[in-house]
């Protein structure tokens, strides 16, 4: 029983849900550094230089870490776009309202960084990794592997990166743009130079076209016989009591004023619920077969008035 204990254990599949502990005790700093350098790093080559850290340390004094961009991280990014007699022009900088049209990994940003260290022992934070897996294909030659959640390690120690006094106006003005950005406008009125046809005007639209086909179809309603109207409107109402205008002129093909005129004469109209604004026809012209029920108390009714 143990031996099989044991196999059950090894065959045991790694689940979504498992948690990666091998790197639990390793410790790391956390560092938080300004959105222009974050995507200034993105927008390099992998395995590229982006930076130099510096650690100083003097007797009696703490450390001093500093970050040092590399030149080309740096430098500003100017893109041309090529004019209308070919040559290339770079693109404004600057716009209306002061902030500049460049993104944050085309700006001139500041070189020099410092670390602000901070203690974090009252708190316990963690620095979790996430591999995603894939799923085995008919052709695929690699085995399923299923995502994978790792710790890689706590965290020990958290760092502000800021710039360095000699660079502060540089990254006031980033600072500047990134609050005025997201509150400038993004509709903004252009000037058109030519015509912009965006539709084809269509003279005639297909609802328009399908209704005069169906007008043409029925043909136009003409005045029969009042008595042969009547007749009509006596044979609905045999099958139902009560009807509204329409489908009176959908059941007679007559027109609407015409008919009106007809079913005042022989109808009403009611003005109240439950059948509001629903034509029926008047008492004296009402017929309606009994149930059976009503006919056979009838007359049980009348052979009991005989017998007495």
């Amino acid at each position: 029983m143990a031996e099989q204990n044991a196999g059950a254990t090894k065959e045991k599949k790694t689940s979504d849900k498992d948690l990666d502990l091998s790197n639990s005790n390793r410790g790391v700093w956390l560092v938080k550094v300004p959105k222009y350098i974050a995507d200034r790093w993105e927008s390099v080559e992998p395995n590229a230089t982006v930076g130099k850290v510096k650690l100083s340390k003097k007797p009696g004094e703490k450390p001093v870490i500093t970050l040092s961009l590399d030149d080309q991280i740096v430098a500003e990014r100017v893109e041309t776009q090529p004019s209308k007699n070919g040559n290339s022009k770079a693109t404004s900088k600057i716009s209306a309202s002061g902030i500049s049209n460049l993104s944050t990994t085309q700006q001139e940003i500041p070189k020099e960084h410092k670390f602000v260290v901070s203690n974090i022992a009252s708190q316990h934070v963690a620095i979790f990794s996430h591999t995603a897996g894939h799923s085995a294909g008919p052709t695929d030659p690699l085995p399923p592997c299923p995502d994978k959640l790792s710790i890689e390690g706590k965290v020990v120690q958290r760092a502000e990166c800021l710039p360095i006094s000699n660079t502060d106006q540089l990254y006031k003005r980033l600072k500047r743009e990134a609050l005025l950005k997201p509150v400038s406008s993004a509709r903004k009125v252009i000037q058109l130079n030519n015509v912009v046809n965006t539709y084809k005007p269509i003279s005639k639209h297909a609802a328009n076209i399908k209704y005069e086909e169906k007008k043409k179809a029925e043909g136009k309603k003409s005045r029969d016989d009042k008595d042969k109207v009547q007749e009509i409107l006596f044979a609905l109402f045999e099958k139902h009591q009560y009807y509204n205008i329409k489908d009176l002129v959908r059941e007679t093909r007559q027109p609407v004023t015409y008919l009106k005129q007809i079913l005042n004469e022989v109808c009403n109209y009611n003005m109240k619920n439950p059948h509001k604004n629903m034509w029926e026809l008047k008492p004296e012209y009402r017929y309606y077969k009994k149930n059976s029920d009503d006919e056979s108390k009838k007359k049980d009714g009348d052979a009991s008035s005989d017998d007495d």
